[in-house]
C-alpha cells in the first residue's frame, strides 16, 4: 500500500490525542500536519496539551516538537499539505459542518469523528465491518460539492459501536424487528478523566445529551441502502435507548433486548457470531481485528476493565446470551469507546477507504 500524509484536525482533544498514539506508529499513514483552535495555534504540540494529556502512554516523541496549526486560519496551508485529514473537533454542530465542507471544497477528504454530517443523506456513515458499501455515495457527495478529490465520510455514535455488530449479522440471517438498548458509558466518551470529573466518582448519571436520540436513529442509517444520489434511511428494525454515564474511564458496555422475525437458537446465534467477519477482515486492514465478534461462555464476562482492550481495543466483546420472558433473547456487549468506537474506528475507515480506492483520486 502506497504511504499517505495525513493531519489531524482536532489534534490536542482526547479523541485527537487518541489518533496521534494510533497514527504515530502506523503502516500507511504519516502525520504531516496537527491542527486544533487559536488557543493552541503557533505552540508545540507537547506545549497545547500541556496538563491535558489524557494517555497512559507517553506523548509520541516524533510528535512533540510539531507545531499546531490552527484548524481555521491555516485551513489553506493543512489542506495543501496532507492526503486528507481525520476530524475530531469540540465546535458547534453548524460551525464544524461548514469546516469539513470547507476542507472537502479544498480537495482535501475528511475522515471524521464529528456527529455534525451523520444525518447528511450524502455522507457515509461506515462501520467498515457492516456497511462498506456506502462508500458507494461518495461520487454524488463529489458532484455536489464540486470537488474532484474532496469528500466527508464520518463513522458512527462511539456506543453504537458496542452493540449494532452484534445485531447486524442476526438481523441479516434472521430478521431483527426491534431491540431495546440500555448502554453504560465510560466517562472518556465525554472528554473526561477522573481528575477532571471528580463528581462522577461513586455515581451513576441516568442521562448524556443527545445520546438516546442518536442510539435510535443512527442504526437506521447503517441499515439503510444507496438510492441514487443519497443513502436512504432504513425503516426497521425498532430501536429505543437508554444511555448512563457510569464511573469507567473506558468502554462502552450495553445490555441489548432482541426480537426477530423468525426467532433464532442459541446455537445459531452463537454460529453466526463465531462466523461474522467483514471487509476489514478480507482486506486484511492493518487496524482490522482478526475476529471482530468474541463470546464469553463464563457468566460474570466480558468485563470493562479485563476486556475492553481486546485485539488492540478494536474488537467487540459479547455475552450473556439468554432467553427473554419479554423479548426473544438478551446478553451484553462492550467496545473500547475511543479506540473502536472514535479514533481507532475512523482510522479503520480510512484504511479501507484507502485499500478501496477513494482516496487515490
Amino acid at each position: 500500500m502506497k504511504q499517505y500524509c495525513v493531519g489531524i484536525v482536532g489534534a490536542t482533544g482526547m479523541v485527537g490525542q487518541r489518533f496521534a498514539l494510533l497514527l504515530s506508529g502506523h503502516p500507511w499513514f504519516q502525520i504531516k500536519c496537527l491542527a486544533a483552535s487559536k488557543r493552541s495555534a503557533g505552540k508545540t504540540y507537547e506545549e497545547a496539551v500541556a496538563g491535558r494529556w489524557a494517555m497512559t502512554e507517553p506523548i509520541p516523541e516524533s510528535l512533540k516538537e510539531m507545531p499546531v496549526f490552527d484548524a481555521v486560519a491555516d485551513m489553506e496551508k493543512i489542506a495543501s499539505s496532507v492526503d486528507f485529514i481525520f476530524c475530531a473537533v469540540d465546535m458547534k454542530k453548524d460551525e464544524i459542518r461548514a469546516l469539513e465542507e470547507a476542507y472537502a471544497k479544498l480537495e482535501c477528504p475528511v475522515i471524521s469523528n464529528n456527529s455534525a454530517h451523520r444525518g447528511t443523506p450524502d455522507v457515509p456513515m461506515i462501520i467498515p465491518e457492516i456497511n462498506p458499501e456506502h462508500a458507494k455515495i461518495i461520487p454524488a457527495q463529489r458532484k455536489r460539492l464540486g470537488t474532484k478529490r474532496g469528500f466527508i465520510a464520518v463513522k458512527s455514535n462511539c456506543s453504537l459501536q458496542s452493540y449494532v455488530p452484534a445485531l447486524f449479522p442476526l438481523s441479516n440471517e434472521y430478521g431483527l424487528e426491534k431491540a431495546l438498548v440500555c448502554t453504560y458509558q465510560a466517562i472518556s466518551g465525554a472528554g473526561k478523566t477522573f481528575e477532571r470529573w471528580p463528581e462522577i466518582l461513586d455515581n451513576v448519571i441516568p442521562y448524556i445529551g443527545g445520546e438516546e436520540e442518536k442510539s435510535e436513529q443512527e442504526p437506521l442509517k447503517i441499515w439503510g441502502r444507496v438510492e441514487g444520489d443519497k443513502i436512504v434511511n432504513a425503516t426497521s428494525p425498532k430501536f429505543t435507548a437508554q444511555c448512563l454515564r457510569v464511573p469507567v474511564s473506558d468502554g462502552h458496555m450495553a445490555a441489548v433486548f432482541a426480537s426477530f422475525e423468525n426467532k433464532p437458537s442459541k446455537q445459531q446465534i452463537l454460529d453466526c457470531w463465531a462466523n461474522f467477519s467483514g471487509r476489514p477482515q478480507a482486506l486484511h486492514l492493518p487496524s482490522a481485528p482478526k475476529q471482530f465478534l468474541h463470546y464469553f461462555v463464563e457468566d460474570d464476562m466480558p468485563q470493562t476493565k479485563l476486556n475492553r482492550n481486546l485485539e488492540g481495543g478494536m474488537a467487540v466483546s459479547i455475552g450473556r446470551l439468554r432467553e427473554d420472558t419479554q423479548y426473544d433473547y438478551k446478553f451484553v456487549c462492550l467496545s473500547h469507546n475511543t479506540l473502536r468506537g472514535a479514533a481507532g474506528g475512523a482510522v479503520l475507515l480510512a484504511e479501507l477507504l484507502c485499500a478501496e480506492g477513494y482516496l487515490d483520486k
